[in-house]
């Protein structure tokens, strides 16, 4: 089973554990208030079976609010006490919103129910208790497959110092961190019981050798010029880096603190979509990109007919781009220039000679951008995040740029913040490098929507070529 099978797999038993823990929640509830009467005798109390929309509306509105609150996020290791406070919240939250949505959706029709405060009570306190013992049962099950080297996270400790020790004596004693501790980079052997696995300078290497997932610099001594040159090594894919930092560190940058087993660790270069973050980004990608197909597939058909009557060649452009993790992908678009222009140049300019007249219009509100839609809806690129460029270019790029091939480490985009910050066509790559690595350090839904819509509205005044 490889990582994303393990992800996917604890991702969608979390979920089923919490609806039937809802669920079962629920009909306790039900139970005790038909057979205790307390406040009161019941009345007017419908079977069982009648409250099964009440339900539905119940799981989606708690297992909401837990997503929202990033309980579906595998993190390291939480304590039982944090997670079952996370639960008090989104239940008591998500609990409030079900009686609301009930009352609206199921009054005056067959569904409505007699939905009595004294129930509403019992299935709050026993939804927290059940979700909570469904979830502590979950992890315990999760650290059994661990144990069995199921799941785990491939690290890499870079240092040879007491720091560098200390970490890794945190993550020899925390075997619910989820680590797989692979060895120690460093200058020497210093470490006992602990595999050193090659030098610094060899860093890239390895990370490709051993199949990292993370990597902890234990280097507090280490000056910036040295952590950034050890960070830009770390470019293959979906790698994380962590630095162990001093207190002016954590203090003086715009940077997360994570911890291990109480030790605090500087969280300098993380992934900053995957788990609940990548999810939320391609439910995202699938509504609005299906959506946009759906609406624009006239447009795009009527431009496609034009150009075959202006031009000799295909309606449509297809060319190889690099994507995620530097994989190769075939990109869609409506062709706005002549059909030999590959022949006549490749890096596109503003006012190009090789525009049809067409394409001088399409191009200007980005109408020939519309099929990419299609590389969104089948998951080769999303809507926002940097835009991808032909393989020749990234090879150029990635040696003249430092850390360029961390823009890779998201899906390309169609539009981007370096879009619509201006930087688009003939600009500055080292400047376009920049915004795409700010964006994909600091990715947050709302910025993806502030994107959208910002691309929106250049479109349709017609700034963009």
């Amino acid at each position: 089973m490889d990582k994303q099978q393990y992800q996917t797999l604890i991702t969608v038993s979390l979920l089923s554990v919490d609806a039937a823990m809802i669920g079962i929640a629920f009909l306790i509830a039900y139970w005790v208030r038909a057979q205790v009467a307390f406040p009161a005798e019941p009345h007017n109390l419908a079977p069982v079976g009648a409250y099964a929309w009440t339900i539905a509306v119940q799981m989606i509105c708690i297992q909401g609010m837990l997503y929202l609150n990033r309980q579906y996020h595998m993190v390291k290791a939480t304590s039982r006490v944090e997670e079952l406070y996370a639960v008090f919240g989104a239940v008591s939250v998500g609990a409030l919103f079900s009686v609301a949505i009930s009352a609206l959706l199921f009054k005056n029709t067959v569904f409505e129910v007699n939905y009595s405060r004294t129930i509403i009570i019992y299935a709050w306190l026993l939804t927290i208790v059940w979700v909570t013992t469904g979830r502590w049962l979950h992890r315990g099950i999760r650290a059994q497959m661990q144990r069995h080297g199921v799941g785990l996270e491939r690290l890499l400790v870079v240092g040879t110092g007491d720091v560098a020790a200390t970490v890794i004596q945190k993550v020899q004693w925390s075997p619910r961190s989820g680590y797989d501790l692979i060895g120690v980079v460093g200058v020497d052997a210093s470490l006992p019981g602990v595999t050193l696995v090659g030098h610094s300078d060899n860093l890239h290497d390895l990370v490709d050798e051993y199949d990292i997932d993370e990597v902890i610099i234990a280097m507090p001594e280490a000056s910036r010029e040295e952590l950034l040159s050890l960070i830009g090594r770390c470019q293959r894919g979906k790698v994380s880096v962590k630095v162990f930092a001093d207190v002016f560190e954590i203090m003086a940058g715009e940077v997360s603190v994570d911890d291990l087993g109480g030790m605090p660790l500087l969280t300098v270069r993380d992934v900053a979509l995957r788990g609940w973050r990548l999810s939320l980004k391609r439910g995202l990608d699938l509504i609005l990109s299906a959506f946009g197909l759906v609406i624009l597939s006239p447009l795009m058909l009527l431009v496609a007919g034009l150009i075959k009557l202006e031009s000799k060649g295909a309606a449509f452009f297809v060319q190889e781009r690099v994507g995620l993790d530097g994989r190769p992908f075939l990109m869609y678009k409506l062709r706005s220039m002549q059909a030999d222009a590959g022949r006549r140049g490749k890096w596109t300019v503003k006012d190009d000679p090789r525009r049809t007249r067409l394409g001088l219009f399409i191009r200007r509100f980005s109408i020939d951008e519309l099929p990419q839609l299609i590389n969104v809806l089948i998951g080769d690129m999303s809507l926002v995040g940097p835009r991808p460029e032909q393989p020749e270019f990234v090879e150029l790029f990635q040696k003249r740029i430092p850390r360029y091939m961390e823009r890779h480490r998201e899906k390309a985009g169609i539009t981007g913040w370096a879009q619509i910050n201006g930087l688009r066509g003939d600009t500055s790559i080292e400047e376009r490098t920049k915004y795409d690595l700010w964006y994909v350090e600091h990715w947050s839904i709302w910025m993806d929507i502030r994107i959208i819509m910002s691309t929106a509205l250049q479109v349709i005044t017609g700034r963009a070529y």
